[in-house]
């Protein structure tokens, strides 16, 4: 009896210091944020479906952040993401007042030798994401290409960035996967120029069209027939487009559903918000925290669904983390393949 009074005693007593411990962490960082404002960087232009959850987030993550800071919304686009990637890591202040909507693909893109990308993704500090994503492959609907086949036997012009963006890694791998014909036309700052660009004419299509953001930038594109989806790219398939190929249903060759693979991993990071290196843990826990408390907040999910975005399948701060340093996993020869997709 007397040793379960001691343990009960023990017990409490650890009980009570962590709870105390845990008390001083929270009002500690509520001291630190209690009446600032928060820079929250958006890697794409204004209008894009990362805009559009970034500006969102930003409304309702306040009541969740131990003193309820006020947040602005701050545009970066430039180099696919690895504009607003190297303010974070290089520039941005490290003292938990800055934090940014990023990206799946940037992880990468410091493994693949990207030049441009002067960060290490895994010394981020990772807050979480609110969905995993599929890629669709679109043409405008005037475009003649109706399928795979088409797509194989003649060229098809579509938009993109950067060199090392995420459409022109996407079109570069399809073209060596499955022999399809799409040919880049660089220098769009965004998305959304992109779709400009197709409305006039002067691109075809677009080789990674997320559906979330397809349907919440141009929702009547679906449902009035203006674009074809020829393809679906990713983790898993969508089901919302139907019967649509899905990538690597195509794929036969064993190394070559490896690589395929490894390129749609960052569809799985979906759009993950990080904070730049060295920020204090508590900081970066209750920011974690409050990421992921506003995933379940039923008002925020009201207005992004009315947003025709979704959050599907979010992450954990920490879920992000591994996820990205699982990228340093991969085999040398698959990482070989991929570094010369980026870098032809």
């Amino acid at each position: 009896m007397r040793d379960g009074t001691v343990h009960r005693y023990l017990f409490s007593a650890v009980a009570a210091a962590v709870l105390t411990l845990n008390h001083a962490a929270f009002a500690a960082v509520a001291d630190f944020y209690r009446g600032k404002t928060l820079s929250l960087v958006i890697s794409t232009t204004t209008g894009t479906s990362y805009d559009l959850m970034g500006r969102t987030l930003a409304r309702h993550l306040p009541k969740y952040i131990p003193g309820n800071p006020g947040i602005i919304v701050q545009n970066m686009p430039g180099a696919g993401g690895l504009t607003a990637a190297n303010y974070l890591y290089r520039v941005a202040p490290k003292d938990g007042t800055v934090f940014a909507g990023l990206q799946g693909t940037l992880p990468f893109d410091p493994l693949l030798g990207i030049k441009e990308a002067k960060f290490d993704a895994t010394k981020f500090n990772w807050l979480g994401s609110a969905s995993a994503e599929v890629c669709l492959q679109i043409v405008r609907a005037e475009a003649h290409v109706d399928g795979i086949d088409d797509l194989k036997s003649r060229d098809v012009v579509v938009g993109a960035s950067g060199n090392a963006s995420q459409p022109a890694y996407f079109a570069r791998l399809l073209n060596q996967v499955l022999d399809t014909r799409f040919k880049i036309v660089l220098g769009y700052p965004g998305q959304n120029d992109v779709f400009l660009a197709m409305e006039r004419g002067e691109v075809d299509g677009h080789t990674c069209v997320y559906y979330s953001a397809l349907v919440a930038t141009r929702p009547a594109w679906l449902k009035d027939h203006k674009v074809k989806v020829l393809l679906q790219s990713g983790p898993e398939k969508e089901p919302e487009v139907g019967d649509v190929p899905f990538a690597l249903d195509l794929v036969r060759n064993p190394e070559d559903k490896l690589l395929m693979n490894a390129a749609f991993a960052p569809l799985a990071l979906g759009r993950p918000y990080a904070m730049p290196p060295d920020v204090p843990a508590d900081r970066v826990d209750a920011m974690r925290k409050a990421m992921a408390a506003v995933m379940k907040d039923g008002t925020f999910a009201h207005e992004i669904k009315a947003l025709n975005l979704q959050i599907h399948g979010p992450r954990t701060g920490a879920q992000v983390q591994s996820l990205v340093a699982s990228t340093n996993a991969l085999s040398p020869r698959v990482m070989s393949r991929l570094q010369k997709l980026v870098q032809p």
